[in-house]
């Protein structure tokens, strides 16, 4: 089961699931129940630690000499030895490497490699290293999430050679003992339940949103319009304002040159 369980880990990332359900299948007709439902609890890997996996199962002695050398750094870090800040840019280098080589399986794939995404594959080759060797550490290409930096304390830890819970640290969970299937397919069926719940929630609350946007943008289009009659009522306006003002002005001066002909006329009669 182990070697069957490996071979998912190196495919393609959009065959993964389909590959594990199969399995799972196929181990259960042969009546192995146990196995698959172990088969069956596998999560898909973040697209990230699917990159890391490949790049094991392609340069498998690259990812054993980077942790090799997390091993080398360790041991240099609580002996004193001289040579720490060489080996710590050698780690560096070789880090820096692989997670150039993990971005572009990435890329290869059709995934982006994005400043986060390189900040992951960075972080959970980093985390490789530390872990080293250490009871319990995550295992390199049976990756299903990216890692977390280990933090002070399981540094602190694994420098003075105790044994630190992975839970504490990291996503990782050590291989445990095969569940009741009827107790999975229990909480499987309470999560749907939830997650429908949820989903209805959610569609209703769509559908309140878009309601309310429909409402408002058929509001801001009568007021668009009001404003549009508005502004040519008010263009209209000022035209026939100023119309007017033409028109009262030669009015005022018809009056003046009637006011000069009586003038003469008068002026003329006497």
């Amino acid at each position: 089961m182990a070697s069957a369980s490996d071979a998912l880990f190196r495919l393609p990332h959009d065959e993964f699931t389909a590959a594990r359900n199969a399995l799972a299948l196929r181990l259960k007709k042969e009546g192995k129940t146990e196995e698959s439902a172990r088969v069956k609890a596998i999560a898909k890997p973040t697209a990230t630690a699917w990159a890391v996996n490949q790049l094991y199962w392609r340069h498998p002695k690259d990812i054993e000499r980077l942790v090799d050398l997390g091993e080398k750094v360790r041991k240099a870090q609580t002996s004193g030895q001289a040579n720490l800040r060489d080996l710590l840019d050698e780690r560096r280098k070789l880090l820096s490497e692989l997670a150039g080589r993990a971005a572009a399986i990435l890329r290869e794939a059709g995934h982006g490699s994005s400043p986060d995404a390189m900040r992951r594959l960075t972080i959970t080759l980093d985390s490789l290293a530390s872990w080293g060797r250490t009871d319990g550490a995550p295992q390199a290409g049976r990756l299903t999430a990216d890692l977390e930096p280990l933090g002070f304390d399981g540094l602190a830890a694994l420098l003075g050679g105790k044994k630190i819970v992975p839970a504490n640290v990291l996503p990782f969970r050590k291989a445990q003992p095969a569940e009741d299937p009827v107790v999975i397919q229990k909480r499987a069926r309470e999560a749907l339940k939830e997650a429908e719940k949820t989903l209805r929630e959610a569609q209703r609350e769509a559908e309140r949103a878009q309601a309310a946007f429909e409402k408002a943008t058929a509001r801001a289009e009568t007021v668009e319009k009001q404003k549009q009659e508005i502004d040519a009522r008010h263009a209209q306006a000022k035209e026939e304002m100023r119309a007017a003002a033409i028109e009262a002005k030669k009015a005022a001066q018809a009056i003046v040159d009637a006011e000069r002909m009586r003038e003469r006329a008068r002026a003329a009669l006497e």
